[in-house]
């Protein structure tokens, strides 16, 4: 099975007023040919917010805008009339469409916020849209929101039981947001990612939990 490690000390960092990005792959200042991509998938990134920080409104267009909240609550608006608070166990999507401004700020004056943000490449070029699922607390495999790329997205917590079993495609994407996991024999921790391509299968074990995404497309 052809598969990468990439470890979550390899992530490029950018440094700004009460807030800190971890980036996945190539972004903003941050370019390297051999990282720009999987897939449609063009970026993940860790955002860690100080209390009362975060962006204001900015543009973005065609791209699928997908959030998981990983500690604190984060404040969302956007143009789609969409405004509210979403706390860890909901993902969070937007459909930039033809363009779109959103603004995401820690909801709290005193405690942090971090998240992750992922950004595809979009087939949504009408209007803005957005969406949110919950997603169960309890150990599985959990489908989440729905996105406009041939991409999946699920939230992998292992059982003490036997390892998950994630159906393969061209691509699949293994990021791990807390605790160990084991994928395919390789023993990951929190910002470590799995990149395989061309799998039947990928094996998920473990005390952790993983953003999983299944991309059966493999431009």
């Amino acid at each position: 099975m052809p598969s990468r490690v990439r470890r979550a000390g390899e992530r490029y960092v950018t440094e700004g007023a009460g807030v800190r990005t971890l980036h996945s792959f190539s972004y903003g200042a941050h370019y390297d040919p051999d990282n720009v991509a999987f897939g449609p998938l063009v970026a993940i990134n860790e955002e860690q917010v100080a209390p009362g920080g975060g962006y204001d409104a900015h543009r973005h267009t065609d791209v699928e805008i997908v959030t998981w909240v990983l500690e604190g609550a984060l404040a969302h608006r956007d143009t789609t009339g969409h405004a509210g608070t979403i706390a860890p166990g909901v993902a969070q999507r937007l459909s930039a469409g033809e363009g779109a401004e959103h603004a995401e700020l820690n909801a709290s004056p005193t405690e942090p916020l971090r998240f992750v943000q992922m950004m595809l490449r979009s087939r949504h070029d009408a209007a803005p849209q957005y969406a949110s699922a919950e997603v169960p607390e309890e150990p599985g495999l959990h489908p989440t929101v729905h996105v406009h790329a041939d991409a999946e997205l699920l939230v992998a917590r292992p059982r003490a039981d036997g390892p998950l079993e994630i159906t393969g495609a061209a691509k699949v994407l293994v990021h791990v947001t807390r605790g160990e996991v084991v994928a395919e024999g390789v023993r990951l921790g929190p910002g470590d990612e799995l990149r395989a391509t061309d799998v039947e299968r990928v094996l998920v074990a473990g005390d952790g939990e993983a953003l999983v995404w299944r991309l059966p497309d493999p431009r």
